[in-house]
């Protein structure tokens, strides 16, 4: 059990001791230094918040503590209820709000729940902005509004219909190729918000939905992280429904997996590189992801003429470096589509709009569309910090050791062979060294992996 501080947020478990888990007291804390935050930096008063949360039990109590949390700071509260990240983002620009809260603790398992923290064009707050909110929260320096003065309250209950009608808009989403085509969809939306709005949004594009864990009662049905191990059971259901795509989403919907007909995984990996082949087959631009994801999308820009560029992990690095480069499209190797001309966040329901557009128009099964593809395979590994160890003594001494390759020390060190690549960094959140290979099989990615701990080992 854990409470986390970082520059994005703060996430915990529920339940437990102050300062160590989410607890009420950290909510409202927390909530005090971001409205206090917003309220010192645009210097006025009747400022507005859009709040929106995932299915998790804890949900409705965090929201009500935060609502009446940000209330008492004189800040007005439009609550969109249960939403989905991208939703919430797509909202704050739209109702001219000054920032918003995702109540979300993204894929980590029920006991756990989060306040991600967004500015007022609906993106997340920078590392410079969440320090300072950090800082706010340890002084618990907050002036409370007195009674005449405390914020409004109201329920907005057209969001998703304002999000999907904006996608439905879009000029590379082709709502009549998709209707056409009738395909089958089996959606697992384990037991989220994503239940809600993923049907909304088939249903406009004419697809037949077969419904899988979209019951919004936060009660997981599996790990929530959409990987492979966890997806037994829509594998199963696509071949038995003799479907033509299998989606899944995680329970605040910014991370998208998709299945194909024979119940295979089409690749965390490969969501943004076919989204991506789509849209740069019709528009040259960069496309944008982080240091730790596929090799493919490099390809496939290149393919087209277009190029890539890698930036830091972390999703307001991806979208900084897309600014910079003005994409077409970015995004992260766990399934995250971001697409500027939406809004710049991951977004589920606008990478299915754009991923069954693209399938509709190549006239192909979702396993002949992967195969197009460059088959890449991914390692993961870790090795276990011990006090002894300096590990950015370490990570120049790797770098020093690859010299003749080509490296990037952007975020920790990424080194580039002919066939291959292998990335370390420190994680946030743990005391380990993440180690992530890409090789042409898999054998080859977890020996790279090997033979990269050996390495740090000779070092240390």
């Amino acid at each position: 059990m854990s409470l986390i501080k970082s520059i994005s947020g703060i996430r915990g478990t529920i339940g437990g001791q102050v300062n160590n888990n989410l607890t009420p007291l950290d909510i409202v804390k927390f909530a005090s230094a971001f409205g206090t935050w917003l309220q010192n930096t645009k210097n006025k008063k009747n400022l507005k918040l859009v709040i929106g949360r995932d299915a998790r039990i804890s949900g409705q109590m965090c929201s009500s503590l935060v609502t009446a949390t940000l209330q008492g700071l004189g800040i007005d509260v439009v609550d969109l209820g249960l939403s989905t990240t991208p939703t919430v983002e797509v909202m704050v620009p739209e109702l001219n709000a000054d920032g918003g809260i995702i109540l979300t603790a993204s894929h980590n398992p029920k006991q756990w729940n989060a306040l991600k923290l967004l500015n007022d064009k609906g993106e997340f707050i920078n590392a410079e902005e969440g320090a300072k909110v950090l800082e706010l929260a340890e002084k618990e320096d907050f002036n409370y509004a007195e009674v005449d003065d405390l914020g409004n309250y109201e329920v907005n209950t057209d969001a998703f219909e304002i999000h999907i009608q904006k996608i439905l808009a879009l000029p590379m989403v082709d709502v009549e190729a998709i209707k056409a085509k009738k395909f089958k969809v089996v959606l697992d939306a384990v037991n989220s918000t994503g239940g809600l709005a993923i049907p909304m949004l088939l249903e406009k594009l004419g697809c037949d939905v077969v419904k899988l864990y979209c019951e919004p009662n936060g009660h997981f049905p599996h790990n929530p992280e959409p990987l492979k191990e966890h997806l037994g059971d829509i594998c199963e259901l696509m071949v038995k429904e003799k479907a033509d795509v299998g989606v899944v989403v995680d329970p605040d919907v910014d991370r998208l997996a998709l299945i194909d007909e024979k119940g295979e995984m089409f690749g965390e990996e490969y969501t943004l590189v076919a989204v991506a082949d789509y849209l740069l087959k019709h528009i040259k631009g960069a496309a944008i992801s982080n240091l730790s994801s596929s090799r493919a999308l490099r390809d496939v820009a290149q393919s087209h003429g277009s190029q890539y560029f890698a930036s830091a992990v972390g999703e307001v690095n991806v979208v900084n470096l897309m600014k910079e480069k003005d994409a077409v499209i970015g995004g992260e190797g766990n399934g995250g589509i971001i697409y500027p001309d939406l809004h710049y966040g991951r977004d589920s329901l606008v990478g299915v709009a754009l991923f069954l557009t693209h399938l509709a128009k190549e006239n192909k099964t979702v396993s002949e569309l992967r195969a197009t593809y460059p088959a890449y395979f991914m390692g993961k590994k870790k090795i276990e910090l011990t006090p002894e160890i300096n590990v950015d003594d370490l990570l120049t001494k790797m770098e020093k050791e690859y010299q003749n390759e080509e490296v990037s020390t952007v975020d920790g060190v990424k080194i580039d062979f002919v066939e291959n690549w292998v990335h370390l960094r420190k994680s946030n959140t743990e005391p380990i060294i993440r180690i992530y290979t890409e090789a042409k099989s898999q054998e080859e990615a977890d020996k790279l992996g090997d033979d990269i701990i050996a390495k740090i080992k000779s070092l240390v």
